[in-house]
């Protein structure tokens, strides 16, 4: 992780160049924005979070959202994941615009084809690893597909630990629930918000590496918000922003890379 120096702590190994995917960038987008603008406040008060991106996320990839305190990286991920609602523009999952959706169809949507992942983890404390994964199912009134579950489940390297509580589980083994539950239900693509904030350096690479996989192997789509370099390095493309836009984008990144990148970013933020 950085510290306040801008100064990268962490051990983390980075993700080798073998293991990226070599999903073109001309792929069919699994989410895109158009002219997405974010407004909080009014007056004197108004704040414009995002102004205007147009952005599209590709299948199959698996792409870093970065940028200084207050850019709109979060922002960015929570509109596009449909979790916020937008000021004006467009949002697409797939081809289905999320901005036109009344909110009964765009809760259908997140439960049916967006998987998420927070910092905080989010687990229900009296259910079982078992049963906080299989939840979005539970509650969408769906059966697990039991080789996908099985194949889930031993990929994250969890099967021992099913029927233990979140209290009983370390930091690392939580978050990997987190990320099991988000991938069970084969969403169309994964939100990760800092999913690695909370983790020390071993749980972290556990965490990141269970992600890469699921690119890689599963062919999953993840986006995630970080502001860790080497965290980064285990994604396909990193989107870089700053004051609400979108400055620069970074393909086969490295933590030397995203540092310098970002280094520049605060030093022009701070000037």
């Amino acid at each position: 992780m950085m510290n306040n120096a801008g100064v990268t702590e962490s051990t983390l190994p980075e993700a080798s160049e073998g293991a990226r995917s070599t999903q073109a960038s001309a792929a069919a987008p699994a989410a895109s924005t158009r002219g997405l603008t974010k407004v909080y406040g009014s007056g004197d008060a108004q704040v414009v979070a995002l102004g205007g991106v147009s952005v599209d996320i590709f299948a199959r990839e698996f792409t870093a959202i970065m940028g200084p305190s207050g850019s709109g990286k979060s922002t960015l991920m929570h509109c596009a994941a449909g979790l916020d609602a937008v000021t004006q523009g467009q949002v697409f999952i797939g081809d289905v615009e999320l901005t036109a959706l009344k909110e009964k169809d765009l809760t259908a949507l997140r439960r049916d084809k967006v998987g998420f992942v927070f910092q905080a983890f989010n687990l229900i404390p009296t259910l079982s690893a078992r049963e906080n994964i299989l939840l979005p199912l539970s509650i969408a009134g769906r059966k697990p597909d039991q080789e996908w579950f099985d194949r889930v489940i031993d990929t994250v390297g969890l099967r021992d630990r099913l029927g233990h509580r979140p209290s009983e589980l370390s930091g690392g083994q939580q978050q990997r629930v987190a990320c099991a539950r988000a991938l069970v239900s084969r969403p169309e693509i994964i939100f990760a918000d800092e999913p690695t904030g909370n983790l020390d350096s071993r749980a972290s690479r556990e965490v990141l590496s269970f992600l890469r996989r699921s690119v890689t192997e599963f062919g999953q789509t993840i986006v995630m918000v970080t502001h860790d370099p080497v965290a980064a390095s285990y994604t396909d493309r990193v989107l870089f922003l700053a004051d609400g836009q979108v400055v620069g984008e970074m393909r086969e990144p490295t933590a030397e890379r995203v540092l310098e990148h970002m280094t520049h970013l605060d030093t022009i933020k701070g000037a």
